[in-house]
């Protein structure tokens, strides 16, 4: 019995970290701005579609391959999708699916932290402009924009943020943060709960004709018209966010399921992560920005803007300010409070800092594993050379700035998730061969995973991936991507491509010289 209770304070304890892990930016910052710029309840059709169809049997899928790769002792995506690729194809061949993987898993970690990072860094700064009340009586459409032009300040709170995480991971200080998580995370959730209250009896704090609840109608009112006219960037926002929110598409859920034992539980680890994290997203994260930013439009949206409407404004507010539409928004709640605005304000943004901080780590902690386990390099230097990496990606992030810079690239961040999430079935369950996922999924399992969800992620979930994915590609070829984030996005696929060789290479060599099974558990 005693042994039993053990098993489960361990499995909670899992499951917490990554909560942890899930719970950031993506649920209070992310989610709001790509529901504003994606007609409200019209990307909600498909994000529903997506959640189902996509981000449970992948989360399934990537929790099975990374308990499968942390057998042989690897937590990094491109050594284990080798061995499970090898299922299916000789030795040569799974090294190309191995390199492809593992290129595409360091190219999106990189590029989505270099300005995920930033993000962070406003909730910093926005912690100390709630102590200071420096937002109060400003426009906060206007206060947000005059931030990001004070280069040095940016570049202080995010200085702090990326720095901090360096020492967390350097030192390995992991154990200590779980223990914070246990305590951050339920206040978290319990301080949104508590201001999602306040933001539906808030009512229309500047016109009468805009209040919070017309942006509750913008989020769940289903806008089939828009959703026709923009179904594949629709759909691809959806199937981004989601893989974005749950950690999918970047090898982090690998890495966390590498340590495992081999009958540790994978199926309800799985979908109790998805759910609490979904609670975060849906009704909390979603019930704060898009509310608060349609009452409080009229202060932040240009007249001729406004006399189109709600829908319009909403769009507005997305596109002139992208992922900062959740910090024009927020501030105006604890400005409704007075003074003690500024105490909650603090509280909010410093756990709002916390999450986020707690999912950089994971993602910080991948690509040091990348440098530690698969290349040999000590982790005190893999930290420093990670840090140094996150810094000269995030310099465009301030100097080249949203509208050409970090909008684009969040864009190209929902292709490539997309993308890998695509090549998680091929490997890791095609090419691994569907029996043997399915058993995989089972082992130690304390649900039974319903068939049908076999068949789901086998035939559904790769047809919903391809359609956004082949009807956005022509208008990424076509110069949907500027120049300078092009270029960025090259370099971090040939970096990924060249580390993940060597580091199938320094376990593996022998085998793939001879083009046979040598290495096998």
């Amino acid at each position: 019995m005693e042994q039993q209770r053990d098993q489960w304070a361990t499995k909670i304890g899992l499951i917490l970290a990554m909560a942890g892990n899930a719970v950031g930016l993506g649920n209070f910052v992310r989610f709001p701005t790509q529901v504003a710029q994606h007609g409200g309840g019209a990307f909600m059709v498909p994000y529903f579609l997506a959640l189902f169809l996509l981000g449970i049997p992948i989360m399934w899928v990537e929790w099975v391959a990374g308990r499968y790769g942390g057998k042989y002792g690897h937590g990094t995506l491109g050594p284990s999708y080798y061995l499970m690729a090898r299922e299916s194809l000789k030795p040569r061949s799974a090294l190309i699916m191995g390199i492809i993987s593992g290129m595409v898993a360091f190219a999106g970690v990189t590029l989505l932290n270099s300005y995920y990072l930033h993000l962070i860094g406003w909730s910093a700064a926005y912690t100390w402009f709630s102590i200071t009340g420096a937002y109060y009586g400003k426009n906060t459409g206007q206060f947000f924009s005059n931030y990001l032009s004070n280069h040095a300040e940016v570049f202080l709170f995010w200085g702090i943020t990326i720095v901090t995480i360096a020492i967390a991971v350097g030192r390995g200080v992991s154990k200590g943060i779980e223990k914070w998580v246990k305590v951050m995370m339920p206040l978290l959730y319990i301080f949104a709960i508590i201001m999602v209250g306040y933001v539906f009896v808030l009512g229309s704090p500047i016109n009468p004709n805009w209040s919070t609840l017309d942006g509750f109608a913008f989020i769940w009112t289903p806008n089939w018209a828009y959703l026709k006219a923009h179904f594949s960037s629709v759909m691809l926002a959806a199937a981004g966010q989601i893989f974005f929110t749950l950690s999918l598409g970047m090898g982090i859920i690998q890495n966390y399921a590498s340590y495992l034992g081999p009958n540790d539980d994978v199926a309800l680890s799985g979908i109790a992560t998805v759910s609490l994290n979904e609670f975060a997203e849906v009704i909390l994260g979603g019930s704060l920005a898009i509310p608060l930013a349609t009452a409080y439009a009229p202060k932040i949206v240009p007249p001729d803007v406004l006399a189109q409407g709600k829908n319009a404004a909403l769009a507005w507010i997305g596109q002139k300010f992208g992922l900062g539409f959740a910090y024009t928004s927020l501030p105006n709640v604890f400005v409704s409070m007075g003074q003690v605005g500024r105490f909650f304000g603090a509280l909010w943004f410093l756990l709002l800092w916390f999450a986020g901080w707690t999912s950089a780590i994971a993602m910080y902690n991948y690509l040091v594993a990348l440098f530690e386990e698969d290349l040999n390099i000590k982790r005190s230097v893999g930290t420093w050379l990670v840090l140094l990496i996150y810094f000269i990606l995030g310099l465009p992030v301030i100097y080249i700035g949203l509208d050409k810079y970090v909008t684009p690239l969040d864009n190209w961040i929902s292709f490539q998730l997309t993308l890998l999430a695509l090549l998680d079935i091929i490997v890791a369950v095609y090419l691994f061969k569907p029996s043997n996922f399915w058993e995989e999924l089972h082992k130690g399992a304390y649900i039974r995973v319903p068939t049908v969800y076999k068949w789901i992620t086998l035939i559904v979930a790769p047809i919903f991936l391809l359609i956004p994915l082949v009807g956005t590609f022509k208008g990424f070829v076509s110069g949907g991507i500027p120049p300078t984030v092009g270029a960025v996005i090259i370099i971090m696929f040939i970096i990924g491509a060249i580390e993940t060789y060597f580091a199938i290479k320094r376990k593996y060599g022998e085998e793939i010289a001879k083009n046979e099974v040598l290495i096998k558990l």
